[in-house]
């Protein structure tokens, strides 16, 4: 009743070895060696589909004999001589589900064999086994133990879009829903445990009343207390059910709520991933690209997913804006100056700037580099429409400004300023802009003073009650624990501030300074540096923990089990710039997969309540940096829009009834 050993000796990343689990040790199942039965069938649930999906394509399953997948709620055709995978959670309902298709003289599938995405209870166990019909059909019965989304390769979710209001709203103390939450989310994060064969040490930031005796306790302040007891309770079962589950510490946990930052959600990022979501209205990762129809002149739309296994995306998705421009620049330029036939073509149309409709003629006159110039031409595309739409609100001003307040080289004149002198500046900019200022300036948002500048924003009502509703995210009044807001002026009184310049950091790029609170943590983690009353341990890690993995190069402890300091490879998104030759950007990928390194230890940092992808960035800048692979979790990744309509959920009394998750796109 557990899952199989997934360890491997090669260095595989975090979604690598997700897909792998689901594909060899689910799909794959020794299980299936004495079936004669060649093709089987997939049945899942809503949830485990997502799941699946994830991490795993269609032509992945079927290489692993999968020729059908079904919802286990629909009615399906009897196929009495296929066998069936069930991959689905272990509720009452999908049991039920399962015994009616196996049970009686006609069973739908010659035999089942059942994974449960997270821990089964015994009672369930006890229905199954009381079918007598059933059992001798049951090929396999057991907990995969992933319960999880690997949305990239090194972040997950836990698919709790309605965190934020189950877990911080008005009504969230006297809900039913906020101690499920907690329940279930907790599970699925050890899940993520259970899959990497990996035992945290489990950190969290602290509630406010803890570290002051005169401040009043609130339910909103113990949640990465209560998740990370949550965590723990689950891992202890983990380490008495799981073969080879690790019995001592092999990794770190560090739990925090979206209280330690308000600002990275709403603030402009201007790395080209973060503007390709916040601008462009794209559909979770699917962008919309019009192509030029082959029947005549008219364009057809063409639905392109933006992913790991586009080469052009890996390298620029965490690049300035300005500098993923250049970059797709010099790559056409390298290709036309290296290709003669495109040369020809190019100077056929006159030279100068190269258009998405001459790309795309230019790969019918050179079908051999079709893929390279079919992906050159979406990137061109995309940027040029990010670009325009930057250029169209005026977001460089913009952006200075939010800047400029996060670092203190803004005050409350240059906001009021901005405000009465660009009345074009869209709604949604406006509420950010105030949001942002909110964040910095809390108390000055109880009085009229606040009222006067959503005023002169002319926000809305639900605008407004999103401002207002910041107030969920504050810390308790008094001192701030480290990584959360400073309210006070700094030493010299000079300037108020909610970022320190980071003097380790080139800005090459304008608006490249603003970094999430997170980074800081990170680093101050890795380095055993983050204050113990503030964040504390549930597992107090020995004197020789933090000296033995915050570097790789020191020696390995004996008291560590032997796989704690793997041989990982670097995160190398990108190559450098001088190496690109126009044509292999999918060298890329197999330069990653070739550059192995020691690495130390990994880090997991969950976030309740939501996380960017500015923060997703930094996983991956860090896990270079550190020489540690850092693993970001959340509740939900969310973009600007969909946290701002989250937030207005908080307080349903003072907003539209229009509003809705429905609105957020997910």
């Amino acid at each position: 009743m557990s899952d199989s050993d997934s360890s491997s000796g090669d260095y595989k990343n975090f979604r690598q070895i997700t897909r792998d689990r689901l594909l060899y040790e689910m799909l794959r199942s020794n299980s299936f060696k004495d079936s004669k039965a060649r093709w089987k069938v997939l049945i899942m649930d809503k949830l485990t589909v997502k799941i699946m999906s994830c991490a795993c394509k269609m032509a992945d399953m079927t290489a692993e004999g999968v020729s059908l997948v079904e919802d286990i709620y629909k009615r399906r055709q009897p196929m009495p001589t296929f066998d069936a995978i069930y991959f689905v959670q272990p509720t009452k309902e999908n049991v039920a589900m399962f015994l009616s298709d196996m049970s009686g003289r006609s069973p739908l599938y010659k035999k089942a064999f059942v994974f449960f995405s997270s821990p089964v209870s015994r009672d369930l166990v006890n229905h199954i086994k009381n079918d007598g019909s059933v059992l001798s059909r049951i090929g396999a019965l057991s907990e995969m133990n992933l319960e999880y989304f690997a949305i990239d390769s090194q972040g997950f979710i836990t698919n709790h879009e309605r965190a934020l209001e189950d877990l911080f709203s008005d009504n969230a103390e006297i809900s039913q829903e906020h101690n499920a939450c907690i329940h279930n989310m907790a599970s699925r994060i050890a899940t993520v445990f259970a899959s990497l064969r990996e035992f945290p040490y489990v950190r969290y930031r602290v509630a406010k009343s803890s570290l002051d005796a005169s401040t009043m306790t609130n339910l909103r302040d113990l949640i990465p207390t209560k998740l990370a007891a949550a965590v723990w309770h689950s891992l202890a079962r983990y380490k008495t059910t799981i073969p080879d589950f690790p019995q001592i510490e092999t990794c770190e946990l560090l739990i925090v709520d979206r209280s330690v930052d308000q600002i990275a959600p709403i603030i402009h990022e201007w790395t080209y991933d973060a503007m390709c979501h916040d601008l462009l209205n794209m559909e979770g990762n699917i962008y919309v690209q019009e192509v030029p129809s082959k029947t005549g002149p008219t364009s057809e739309r063409k639905e392109v997913l933006l992913e790991d296994h586009d080469p052009i995306w890996l390298e620029l998705r965490h690049a300035h804006i300005a500098d993923a421009s250049e970059r797709l620049h010099e790559k056409m330029s390298n290709f036309i100056s290296k290709n003669k036939a495109a040369q020809i073509h190019h100077n056929s149309r006159g030279g100068g700037e190269i258009s998405t409709r001459d790309l795309q003629k230019m790969v019918q006159a050179l079908p051999q580099y079709s893929e390279l110039i079919d992906k050159l031409s979406l990137h061109v595309e995309i940027a040029g429409k990010i670009n325009q739409v930057i250029r169209e609100l005026g977001l460089r001003e913009l952006g200075q400004l939010e800047q400029d307040l996060v670092f203190g080289d803004a005050e409350t004149k240059d906001l009021i300023n901005f405000l009465r002198m660009k009345q074009d500046v869209t709604p949604e900019n406006k509420l950010r802009l105030l949001m942002i200022y909110s964040s910095l300036y809390p108390e000055k948002f109880k009085g009229d003073k606040g009222e006067k500048l959503m005023q002169l924003a002319k926000l809305s009502p639900d605008d407004i009650s999103a401002v207002h509703n910041l107030r969920y995210l504050t810390l308790p009044e008094g001192r701030r624990v480290s990584g959360g807001f400073s309210l006070k002026f700094d030493v010299h009184k000079k300037k108020h501030v909610g970022r320190m310049v980071r003097s380790d950091e080139e800005e090459t790029w304008q608006l490249s300074r603003f970094y999430p609170v997170i980074m800081e943590l990170i680093e101050k983690l890795s380095k055993g540096d983050l204050p113990k009353n503030e964040y504390q341990c549930l597992n107090d890690p020995s004197p020789s923990f933090h000296a033995n993995s915050s570097s790789p190069s020191v020696g390995i402890n004996p008291n560590q089990p032997a796989h704690s300091i793997r041989s990982r490879r670097t995160a190398t998104w990108a190559k450098p710039r001088g190496s690109d030759d126009g044509y292999s950007s999918d060298s890329i990928l197999r330069h990653a997969s070739s550059d192995f390194k020691k690495m130390g230890q990994r880090i997991f940092v969950f976030i309740i309540g939501g996380a960017t992808r500015s923060e997703l960035r930094v996983a991956h800048k860090l896990t270079s940096k550190l020489k540690r692979e850092i693993i970001l979790g959340s509740t939900s990744l969310d973009d600007p829009a969909q946290f701002i309509t989250k937030l207005k959920l908080l307080s349903a009394e003072d907003i539209s009834e229009d509003v809705s998750l429905d609105d957020l796109q997910i």
